[in-house]
């Protein structure tokens, strides 16, 4: 079950902020989730009858009362609460004004077009930042403003690729693989967030905004850490070592008589504890295996020895007897009994919305993993169904009357609908 969001009486820490979403699919969208869940006002420019792409990536849709997919993707609604969306065609020059004016009272504009595309629309940075010096924007793009690679498109699965990441990833044996998310795309988002929230502060210093320049690839490098500073240091190609660690043995899934289970050990004094549970006390004074250093060296030998007698009990019985001793283990869960563990659900990571469109009025979303004891998050606003906020916005931030919004609307301008 997922816990209904309870509104908070207390003050977040972004409150006051309004940032101008032009972005889609999944890294600025993470990024402006982010800074909504914090409390800034997000509004999110979708193109008319299309919207966000992701809008389409299903199945999974919500289903409605009548147990029709509707046009809400599992996808979209990972990424997009508490926003506001905009339907605003911006290849009509109506459509340009309409956002230019939106971004003159903007302080945050997150984008992921490809370098120079919005310079077409009047959208670019050097455009708006003369009407609005203090304006904050942040472009996420493939492979950044500069660079020979500058023109491509950028997609997480292939930064995956090209940025290394997938050569550490899968079986020794086996082909190199991608992780099982969008991983480059989400850490994008997350240091599109972190710099944004640099610039707010440098903001308070001198009075203006800043562009700040990002790439997937740039964020798929730094990714890299531990393993990328080895190749620096010793000019290795580390290989895929499946889930074992490249610098700490045992460290790994082994073997249980019913499935597997996770050990990790980190010192050497957890691993004499684990070769005495294990029966095999003289493992911890075996040179080969004595220190980490020298079990890594070692790995080859010992972690066949440890498989084999790992694989006489049940991974239940493992756990339990490694919690005893206070060494580090765990389970290997599907997404089913991730949802299902008390401690997920007391840590608030599952929480149920209202959302028009779903069938019950409710669709459960992942929590923010922030907790923060004086400014906490809070989720305002259920995904969007696109262009439910048009009216709204345009009239609240541009005054707009009804009759304008019709003409616009008829010339398909923009799209939306009143929620009164």
């Amino acid at each position: 079950m997922g816990t209904d969001y309870q509104p908070t009486a207390k003050a977040q820490a972004l409150a006051g902020l309004r940032v101008l979403d032009l972005s889609r699919i999944l890294a600025g969208p993470t990024a402006t989730q982010l800074l909504a869940d914090l409390g800034a006002e997000v509004i999110k420019i979708e193109r008319p009858g299309a919207g966000d792409d992701t809008r389409g990536w299903g199945p999974p849709f919500v289903r409605d009362a009548q147990g029709q997919e509707t046009r809400e993707s599992a996808y979209f609604l990972s990424a997009n609460r508490g926003k506001h969306s905009v339907a605003v065609n911006i290849a009509d020059p109506r459509g340009q004004q309409i956002v230019q004016a939106i971004a003159a009272t903007a302080d945050i504009l997150v984008e992921n077009f490809k370098p120079g595309d919005l310079r077409r629309y009047g959208l670019d940075f050097k455009t708006l930042q003369a009407a609005n010096p203090g304006l904050i924007y942040c472009s996420i793009t493939g492979f950044g403003q500069t660079g020979p690679n500058a023109h491509r498109a950028g997609y997480d699965f292939l930064v995956q690729g090209e940025g290394g990441l997938m050569s550490l990833t899968g079986e020794a044996d086996g082909p190199p693989m991608k992780a099982g998310v969008g991983i480059a795309d989400v850490l994008t988002g997350m240091y599109a967030a972190v710099g944004i929230l640099a610039a707010v502060e440098a903001r308070h210093r001198t009075g203006l905004g800043q562009h700040i320049d990002l790439a997937l690839m740039d964020a798929q490098v730094a990714m890299l850490v531990n393993q990328g500073v080895a190749y620096l240091t010793d000019g290795q190609v580390p290989p895929r070592r499946g889930n074992d660690h490249p610098t700490i043995v045992p460290y790994g899934t082994f073997p249980a008589s019913d499935g597997s289970f996770i050990l990790a050990v980190g010192n050497d004094t957890q691993f004499s504890r684990f070769a005495a549970l294990a029966g095999a006390s003289g493992l911890a004074s075996d040179p080969r295996f004595a220190t980490n250093a020298a079990r890594v060296r070692n790995r080859a030998v010992l972690v066949p020895l440890l498989s084999a007698l790992t694989a006489g009990r049940t991974a239940a019985e493992w756990l339990a007897l490694c919690a005893a001793e206070t060494i580090p283990a765990g389970p290997v869960n599907n997404l089913a009994q991730v949802f299902a563990s008390p401690q997920v659900t007391a840590r608030g990571m599952r929480v149920r919305m209202d959302h028009a469109a779903a069938s019950g009025g409710q669709v459960d979303l992942i929590g923010n993993p922030l907790h923060l004891s004086e400014t906490p998050v809070s989720y305002s606003k259920a995904p969007p169904m696109l262009g439910e906020d048009t009216m709204e916005v345009l009239t609240a931030i541009l005054g707009l009357d009804a009759s304008t919004m019709r003409d616009l609307a008829t010339a398909g301008v923009i799209e939306g609908r009143s929620r009164g």
